[in-house]
């Protein structure tokens, strides 16, 4: 993997774009098998990366990051960020609640599949300079997030597949948690880690978690495609 900075951010930019808009796709998609056509009235089923941005979350947020840790590190160690999400009308499903947590889980399943496409392309390919670097980091974004779209919290895929599978009491308590948004995953993953770390006590349960399996879905990936990872 290539040790240049500006280089790596390139590479890695080049490798997000089409997992996140295939995650998206994915979504809009399965919708349209279960009967709502919304995603696609809105022309949200297109492979322009244009037609998915969110401008706080897909450029504003992650150009800070990059930023911010370019000056401060030299390394890029963590990168957060999301799409414009696809939008879906349940009340045209013959099961509304089943059918959003399936089209919820289209969005992870896909990332899985192209991490997987890409660890059999490493195998081939693995050794062409830029080309390697490339499907590297392709299929370290995609199950990173495959993963972090799993995390059983609205408005995550997880938590949305929670409240499908989940009897309805419960659900329906989950599904409150959506109303606070983005500020609840903010704050777990950003301000109540840094607060905590002021008083010395170590609190990052979300990027400890991808610490740990990100490596290790790899690792299985690449040993699927045969290939000895090292991570």
């Amino acid at each position: 993997m290539t040790h240049n900075p500006i280089l790596s951010v390139a590479i890695s930019v080049l490798a997000a774009i089409p997992a996140i808009v295939l995650h998206e796709l994915a979504h809009g998609y399965a919708a349209l098998a279960l009967g709502d056509r919304t995603a696609q009235r809105a022309g949200r089923l297109s492979f322009n990366p244009l037609r998915h941005v969110d401008r706080f979350g897909t450029v504003i947020l992650p150009l800070f990051l990059i930023a911010s840790q370019l000056l401060t590190i030299g390394r890029i160690d963590f990168m957060f960020g999301w799409a414009k999400p696809v939008p879906v009308d349940p009340s045209g499903f013959r099961d509304p609640r089943r059918g959003m947590a399936i089209v919820a889980a289209a969005g992870p399943l896909s990332n899985f599949v192209l991490a997987l496409a890409a660890s059999f392309a490493i195998a081939a390919f693995g050794n062409v300079p830029m080309l390697g670097d490339f499907l590297l980091y392709f299929l370290l974004f995609n199950i990173v997030l495959g993963l972090f779209n799993l995390l059983p919290l609205p408005p995550f895929d997880g938590g949305r597949i929670a409240v499908g599978l989940l009897p309805l009491p419960a659900a329906r308590m989950l599904a409150r948690v959506e109303q606070l948004g983005i500020l609840l995953i903010l704050s777990v993953i950003f301000i109540l880690p840094a607060l905590l770390g002021q008083f010395g006590i170590r609190f990052n349960p979300v990027s400890d978690a991808l610490s740990l399996w990100v490596p290790r879905v790899a690792a299985w990936f690449l040993h699927l495609a045969g290939v000895n990872a090292g991570f």
